[in-house]
């Protein structure tokens, strides 16, 4: 079976069971990497740029290689092959439990329990909820679920996509090791550059895919580009900007503005001003199915994407074939010739 087809079959089937299970209950692989990392940082640790590389390089390194040598080994049959992508797909991605995490929070405003919320709100995202009203807390998961669109799902899906396997699992590694050394407090400000800057690498592509698909599955396609276009630049995220950008012109709504993290707060610019409103509790929702339906499109762009490329590296091939039997003709018939001469 070619890899177009392993990819196609096994990142269907690890969507399936994201959408019917969620995340791994027990034993998560990423959680166990998150452990793995946190074992070299305590080993390698210096107030230094160049030691931030190497945990870098050790653990996201070490997670593609590993996921290289065991996509080998199941090379060649291709059911193994796809249920490894499934598994792996399933392992990496999170739309469902994003979701889940965001209606609870949804469900807990609704109810008018804001303590509720506040205490659900660091499950999703980083802010600091005592900080938060209602309306705050709505826009931080609306702004979480945007951005987790693109890092949990699509980006995934676009390095799975280019890469089988290793690129899943490449990906995942590099988003964890942004979320856990990648941030600007004083501990990692050096250390953590190295991680921060190759997840904006890693997940411009994908990012660009999920403001796109947000445009052609927001109901506002106008808006969306509108705001994408006049607002994603002053993010101070290469990749965050042109997402929730395009989410809040889709939904209609203003993201941005004064964020609290932990003490640290940060005045953002704010996206789609001229055109939305304050969100709402009831725009969790919207977000989520928003999110919903970028994460379908973009597996089946994936997917085609994959095909495409599959083909066309096979065509190539039976183009080069034909083209050295030509050859070898062409060169046994001067050796008649010359036999004959």
């Amino acid at each position: 079976m070619r890899a177009d087809r392993v990819f196609a079959y096994g990142a269907t089937a690890g969507l399936i069971a994201d959408a019917l299970l969620g995340d791994p209950r027990r034993g998560h692989p990423v959680a166990g990497f998150g452990r793995a990392a946190a074992r070299v940082e305590s080993l390698l640790w210096r107030d230094d740029r160049g030691r931030g590389a190497l945990h870098t390089l050790v653990c996201a390194g070490g997670a593609v290689g590993a996921a290289a040598l065991t996509a080998r080994a199941v090379r060649g049959r291709p059911a193994l092959a796809v249920a490894l992508t499934a598994a792996t797909a399933w392992s990496v991605v999170g739309g469902t439990s994003l979701g889940r995490e965001a209606r609870a929070i949804g469900g807990a405003l609704a109810a008018g329990d804001l303590e509720v919320a506040r205490e659900r709100l660091p499950h999703l995202c980083g802010r600091d909820p005592h900080s938060l009203d209602g309306p705050g807390i709505a826009r931080a998961v609306v702004e979480s679920v945007a951005e987790n669109t693109s890092d949990a799902v699509v980006g995934a899906l676009v390095w799975g996509a280019i890469g089988g396997v290793p690129g899943l699992v490449g990906f995942r590694a590099v988003n964890t090791l942004d979320a856990m050394v990648g941030h600007k407090s004083p501990r990692y400000r050096r250390y953590g550059w190295a991680s921060a800057r190759l997840d904006d690498l890693a997940g411009w592509p994908g990012a660009r895919l999920t403001a796109a698909l947000a445009v052609a599955a927001g109901g506002r396609p106008r808006a969306a580009v509108r705001a994408w276009r006049a607002d994603a630049g002053r993010h101070p995220s290469p990749n965050a900007g042109p997402v929730e950008a395009s989410f809040a012109g889709a939904l209609g709504v203003r993201l941005g503005g004064t964020l609290a993290y932990a003490g640290r707060v940060e005045r953002r610019p704010v996206l789609n001003g001229e055109s939305g409103r304050d969100v709402r509790g009831a725009d969790i929702e919207r977000a989520v199915r928003l999110s919903r339906r970028v994460s379908t499109l973009a597996l089946g762009v994936c997917v085609a994407g994959r095909m495409l490329a599959g083909r066309v590296v096979a065509g190539r091939g039976v183009a080069g074939t034909e083209a050295g039997a030509v050859v070898n003709g062409a060169a046994r018939n001067a050796v008649r010739k010359r036999g004959r001469a």
